[in-house]
């Protein structure tokens, strides 16, 4: 069992299985969306997603596919969707309290990584998402 939640508390979540995998995302709305050189994201059963104080939960539609979900009173990014795979959220990694483990990293959109940053460590880096 996973749980988290935003910095101010309002809203707080379980999740029931397991952080398996961690996309490191390089891409330039990601970089906004987050403030910082990425965003860490997993992939995750929506089904197995338990959300407390989603009345404060606002979701922008950064594109025709896909909403980013934060805290309206604190602004604390917790998730994306995309709207053709409505059974997947893809929780930012930086709002879970739960200690975990997961080996499986990977960077995404390493090609349009913000130019100040450098990627050092050995995970395996793809130029858009891993699959493609």
């Amino acid at each position: 069992m996973i749980q988290g939640g935003c910095l101010c508390g309002k809203v707080r979540y379980t999740y029931h299985g397991d952080i398996c995998e961690i996309a490191i995302c390089h891409c330039s709305q990601c970089r906004q969306a987050q403030g910082g050189a990425f965003a860490t994201n997993s992939p995750i059963d929506a089904d197995k997603l338990e959300i407390s104080g989603k009345e404060f939960i606002r979701e922008l539609e950064s594109n025709e596919n896909k909403v980013r979900a934060f805290c309206s009173n604190c602004g604390s990014p917790l998730y994306s969707a995309r709207k053709d795979l409505p059974h997947i959220k893809r929780l930012r990694i930086g709002s879970v309290e739960t200690p975990f483990i997961c080996e499986n990293k990977y960077h995404i959109f390493s090609a349009s990584k913000a130019s100040w940053y450098e990627i050092i460590d050995s995970y395996p880096q793809f130029e858009r998402h891993k699959n493609e």
